[in-house]
């Protein structure tokens, strides 16, 4: 496996993870309520997608979730839903800009997968609950130009954590 295919996987990984905390969090302090209880059980089938490929390679070990506890909190559910929608567009972002890191058709489909997984489900269910879909306009939170705060790829400070 090549280097830029190593990095890859553990932007993947670990952004599935970021994810994962982030959705618990919201559980742990808002109760089970959906899209989250929903997406939670989701984000951790995308971690066992991707943990074969570590073991397959044998290239590293597979690092383990630094998300818990680590991630912000959420004074309402809309704010909540709104980090959510964040999280899913830098997610199809990412797997965007992973889709051009391999030519392994074994890690693309994977990435394939999961970017699909966040435009057609994850980010439509955050976009209701936050009450932000289809309104050009924006809602709770949006931004200028109805862009509810969105920061650009390069600019999350969470991606390179594992990767030092």
């Amino acid at each position: 496996m090549e280097d830029g295919e190593v990095i890859g996987l553990l932007h993947a990984l670990n952004d599935e993870y970021h994810a994962w905390a982030l959705y618990d969090q919201v559980i742990a302090e808002h109760g089970p309520v959906t899209p989250f209880t929903n997406i939670l059980g989701a984000e951790a089938q995308h971690v066992q997608r991707l943990v074969p490929l570590f073991e397959g390679f044998a290239v590293l070990p597979v690092p383990e979730n630094p998300w818990p506890g680590q991630v912000a909190s959420f004074p309402s559910l809309v704010t909540a839903c709104l980090a959510g929608v964040e999280a899913e567009l830098v997610n199809i972002e990412l797997y965007a800009w992973l889709l051009t890191s391999t030519e392994r058709e074994d890690i693309l489909a994977i990435y394939r997968d999961l970017q699909r997984a966040s435009q057609e489900k994850h980010l439509p269910a955050f976009e209701r609950c936050a009450g932000v879909a289809g309104d050009p306009g924006g809602g709770p939170g949006a931004g200028p130009g109805g862009d509810p705060g969105r920061i650009g790829l390069t600019e999350r400070a969470y991606l390179p954590r594992l990767v030092r």
